[in-house]
């Protein structure tokens, strides 16, 4: 993934404009060497009144924010952190996206395709984003609080505000913000406001604000891109080459052409020749596929005589992978060879390992697994010889907006991204290459509407999947029973070492330390998926450090804590101790079950901080039958992201993180035969139901107060697995090393 701009703004820097429009406040910033943020009167062919907020009369406050909302509460979070500055009423709150048709007609007046503002779903608190946000609440009041004063005739620190009411207490006098906001519009101001620090918040942190798109989802009015209709559109329903990679051969429309509703049949070449305008944010991953799209009147017209067509492909070299076996034989093999790339190295882990008196070895295994989101993939064009307008659920704004524009092959200017909630993302919809197959079809159908829905089949075997990973961990265990070296070497059908070369335990804790990594090119293609790379690590990691534990005759927990003495980050030792008082660590269970436990972080490889990232713990309760039958009964995780900016948006994702960590490890598993992935539907690839969900507690107790606000949708997938695992083993005496768990044999006697 390319790294997204993260500019830090300061008040010198802050410029801020505002218009008059329609009676209210239009605000737009600017950040000086990005762009100028031009500020538009409304228009007979445009509704929309400004860049950033605006105010109506009747104290509605628009808010424009670059962040989509996939349920995350990601937009919310932004209009909380304007609220917390501009202090207004928050049910008179709107959002929507930011129009990066805009930007780039408007010199980046939103800088989102430069990579300055973030467009990504995730990671919505980072610091730049936050700052802006509060900046523009701050500077709109001050201006408000201004207007007010000069109608008053007063100076303007007399007058303060609550909920959307400007107040001149000694004269008793009152305004709402929409009776100055015309006024207010043209009033510069000799500097912009500082905006509060975190120990000053009254709404941020303070209120648990729900989730602003939570109605609309209840009553039906949310759009998402699958619910978009247009006058005149068609539907076309996709098939891709069964083997990624391979070709379209030949295909018969004749057979299917009077088939009810057909109208055509559109063909993607990948070898089309396609302009680049702009490095996207997610490169590669993107690529069209040799595909063929059959375009009726109504989406199950167009799915049938899909269904019907004669098609042949050309497989391909991926139709050498003949079975799963042979895929995971090879990976594993690659372990025992020396490592492509040496990513972390301290001290002589050679010299270590020679003259250790007890050597830990072991090997895991992680399968590609797919997100599976609920909304299918798809989305809306409208094509013409110098315009697009698509409709779309991507997660990442600027990336839907660039391939968009690249595949219709039409400028920026010319290109509109309506941006509809996201139903799901996990990853999936992070690259936008579901996108440029609605625009390669649209476009072989100019100036009518096409809606393309890929089939749960089309999209199961068509991922871009969590790539398979497989580990070799080698300790050199000391006198005290600790490593005193470790090796570790990875080989990977994807990229990425998140959560392996910069945890507590490599950075410093364990003196001798080498890290090796392997590539296996496979044809299978993969991408993002809940939290990249550390998803397979953590369970690497922490089910290694158990086995370190069990060699040394020590308690999982207390073993972890030794290991972690003089570990910089207090946060790790607090988490653990916080999930081990809840749970009641060490008691005494029944035959059969266990508790296991396991610790992991999220993000600390991206800042020399040792503070960085979401640290989370995990406490497993299973239950495993003699016969083999596993019950997780209950998880409980204490986690420190810093701080906490709205305290149910944090469980909830705490929540699902650690469902998905629960499935993806138990039952999450794609097959290959003959090149061509096996399971096409929920049938083939099992899903948690809420019956099958154990009882899930959320500690807030492991929070150390640090100054960060570190994300909290991907730390917790990571140690479930291995917590899960650790858990079976103190139930059965079995180790489990790979996933998912429902595979193996955990009978006991």
């Amino acid at each position: 993934m390319k790294e997204m701009t993260r500019t830090q703004i300061t008040r010198r820097d802050f410029l801020l404009t505002t218009a008059a429009a329609s009676g209210g406040l239009v605000v737009a910033i600017t950040i000086p060497g990005v762009g100028a943020a031009a500020v538009q009167q409304s228009s007979a062919d445009s509704p929309e009144l400004g860049p950033w907020l605006s105010i109506s009369p009747d104290d509605t406050i628009l808010l424009r924010v670059p962040i989509p909302e996939s349920g995350n509460g990601a937009m919310t979070f932004a209009a909380m952190a304007v609220v917390e500055e501009l202090q207004c009423d928050w049910a008179k709150v709107r959002v929507e996206n930011v129009s990066l048709n805009r930007d780039a007609r408007e010199n980046n007046v939103y800088a989102a395709i430069a990579g300055t503002t973030s467009t990504f779903a995730g990671r919505s608190t980072a610091p730049s984003t936050l700052q802006l946000l509060q900046q523009i609440g701050a500077s709109t009041r001050e201006r408000l609080k201004e207007a007010a004063a000069r109608q008053w005739g007063v100076p303007a620190a007399d007058v303060t505000v609550h909920e959307g009411v400007l107040t001149h207490a000694p004269s008793s006098r009152s305004l709402r913000y929409g009776e100055v906001a015309a006024s207010a519009a043209a009033i510069p101001l000799a500097s912009e406001p500082s905006i509060k620090n975190a120990s000053e918040w009254t709404f941020l942190g303070k209120n648990d604000a729900g989730r602003l798109s939570d109605s609309g989802v209840v009553n039906g009015t949310a759009v998402y891109g699958i619910d978009v209709q247009l006058p005149g559109m068609l539907y076309g329903a996709l098939m891709q080459s069964p083997v990624h990679g391979g070709k379209l051969k030949r295909y018969d429309f004749d057979a299917i052409r009077n088939m009810p509703g057909v109208i055509g049949i559109a063909v993607v070449d990948p070898s089309e020749p396609r302009k680049t305008l702009k490095a996207p944010i997610m490169s590669g991953e993107s690529a069209p596929q040799s595909a063929v799209a059959v375009v009726a009147e109504h989406y199950w017209q167009a799915r049938k005589a899909l269904e019907a067509l004669p098609v042949e492909w050309e497989s391909g070299p991926g139709a050498q992978w003949k079975s799963t076996e042979q895929v995971n034989q090879s990976v594993l093999a690659e372990l025992d060879r020396e490592g492509e790339k040496v990513v972390k190295s301290a001290g002589d882990v050679a010299a270590a390992l020679e003259r250790a008196e007890s050597i830990v070895e072991a090997t895991y295994l992680t399968p590609f697994c797919d997100q599976a989101p609920l909304e299918p993939l798809n989305g809306t064009a409208l094509v013409t010889s110098n315009r697009v307008e698509v409709w779309h659920s991507g997660s990442i704004s600027a990336q839907s907006f660039i391939i968009a524009a690249e595949e219709a092959g039409v400028a920026f200017e010319n290109t509109h991204l309506h941006q509809t909630l996201v139903g799901g993302n996990f990853g999936r919809r992070n690259f936008a290459d579901d996108l440029r197959m609605v625009v390669a079809v649209a476009k072989k159908f100019p100036g009518r509407p096409v809606k393309l829905i890929w089939s749960r089949e089309e999209m199961m075997r068509q991922g871009r999947y969590r790539w398979l990973t497989a580990g070799k961990l080698k300790a050199a265990l000391g006198a005290d029973g600790l490593p005193d070296a470790l090796l570790a070497r990875v080989c990977r059908s994807g990229y990425g070492i998140a959560g392996l070369d910069n945890i507590a335990y490599t950075n410093g804790l364990i003196p001798n330390v080498q890290i090796e990594t392997r590539e296996l090119p496979l044809h299978v293609m993969w991408g993002s998926y809940r939290a990249p790379g550390y998803n397979s690590y953590a369970f690497f990691v922490e089910s290694f450090i158990d086995e370190c534990a069990s060699a040394a005759k020590v308690d999982p927990l207390e073993y972890r804590l030794r290991m972690l003495k003089g570990c910089k980050d207090p946060g790790w030792k607090k988490c653990l101790e916080e999930v081990a008082a809840r749970t009641g660590w060490g008691k005494k269970l029944p035959r059969g079950q266990g508790q296991g436990i396991a610790i992991s972080n999220w993000g600390n490889w991206a800042s020399k901080d040792p503070q960085a990232g979401t640290t989370a713990a995990v406490v497993a309760h299973v239950d495993v039958a003699r016969s083999g039958e596993l019950r997780v009964l209950q998880l409980d995780i204490a986690f420190d992201c810093g701080r906490v900016i709205n305290r149910d948006a944090v469980l909830a994702q705490m929540e699902g993180g650690m469902i998905f960590g629960l499935n993806m490890s138990v039952n999450e598993e794609l097959n290959i035969q003959d090149g061509r992935i096996v399971e096409g539907n929920f049938d083939q690839y099992p899903m948690m139901r809420l019956a099958d969900l154990p009882k899930i507690n959320v500690h807030f107790g492991g929070l150390t107060g640090h100054a960060r606000f570190s994300e909290v949708g991907e730390p917790p997938v990571g140690p479930v697995g291995p917590a899960v695992a650790n858990a079976i083993f103190r139930a059965t005496g079995k180790r489990v090393r790979s996933t998912p768990f429902r595979k193996h044999d955990l009978a006991w006697s």
